[in-house]
């Protein structure tokens, strides 16, 4: 399992294929996410962060078989069209791959301590995001 909050822009073809180098893996499923129209800057909380990041992915595998998974996100001034964040999990089978990279996703735009800043100011939560990671309890 791979986490990392990074500032620097990721590679997410060559995360992937690390991901399916295992011959256990019959499956990888991935997001990325990319800044859209305004630019912004991202900040965290260092060392809680990856903490949170820890604890949704170990849950993911406590729910589905997970082979393995990198989750990358990106801190820092961002502008429109660059990467924020990548989730990618390798599984033997799909159903298991598709549905732990949305339930990461869904739980790290929730659960994890990052706050985005744009021109107007602080973004805040959406109520939408909430209702997304409510549907896996």
């Amino acid at each position: 399992m791979k986490i990392s909050v990074q500032t620097q822009d990721f590679d997410a073809g060559a995360e992937i294929r690390a991901l399916s180098s295992d011959p256990k893996v019959g499956a990888v499923a991935s997001f990325i996410g990319v800044v859209r129209e305004v630019a912004m800057t991202l900040e965290h909380y260092p060392g809680m962060t990856e903490k949170a990041l820890r604890k949704i992915v170990d849950d993911a595998g406590a729910r589905w078989q997970v082979v393995g998974c990198t989750v990358i996100h990106r801190t820092g001034a961002l502008k429109p069209t660059d990467q924020i964040v990548l989730v990618a999990v390798a599984s033997a089978h799909r159903g298991d791959a598709f549905a732990a990279c949305e339930f990461i996703m869904d739980y790290l735009k929730t659960q994890a301590p990052f706050w985005k800043k744009e021109a107007a100011g602080w973004v805040e939560a959406r109520a939408s995001d909430d209702q997304a990671a409510e549907r896996w309890k």
